[in-house]
């Protein structure tokens, strides 16, 4: 399945996460790309709305994790900008996660590819200032 959307603003990119967080099942994957300053933060946020977590969600790059458990369904956030080096994700209870009771998010999933899941659900947002500074195209391939 591949899907795409127009963006114009960061509660477009929160609702359309919130849409696929609403149908998101247990195992599921999600890499999300994209360069920084592109909203992948707002798009995780968005995501975890859908899920029910109500706390506030931050882009977790210097912890690696974070767990949110108090949705539908278990959140595993990865942010995997700093890692070195695939073997440090085994550190972070990857492959009990990934795959398991709850749905994985994981933010520069590039970084870590040889790892990822072949049946990963791929989202990739991309800028173009010359359709607005607040215009993103968010891409869904699975």
């Amino acid at each position: 399945m591949e899907k795409q959307i127009e963006s114009f603003s960061r509660e477009d990119t929160f609702n359309f996460a919130k849409a696929l967080g609403e149908n998101a099942k247990p195992g599921e994957v999600y890499c999300l790309s994209g360069d920084l300053g592109v909203g992948k933060t707002v798009f995780a946020q968005g995501f975890g709305a859908g899920l029910g977590i109500d706390e506030p969600m931050s882009s977790p790059t210097f912890t690696i994790l974070q767990e949110y458990t108090e949705g539908r369904l278990p959140l595993y956030h990865y942010d995997v900008y700093r890692v070195g080096d695939v073997d440090e994700m085994e550190e972070t209870g990857f492959y009990e996660y990934v795959g398991g009771d709850g749905v994985a998010l994981i933010e520069w999933a590039e970084l870590i590819e040889e790892i990822i899941p072949a049946n990963a659900v791929h989202v990739l947002i991309e800028k173009n200032v010359e359709k607005g500074f607040d215009y993103r195209l968010i891409k869904v391939e699975s």
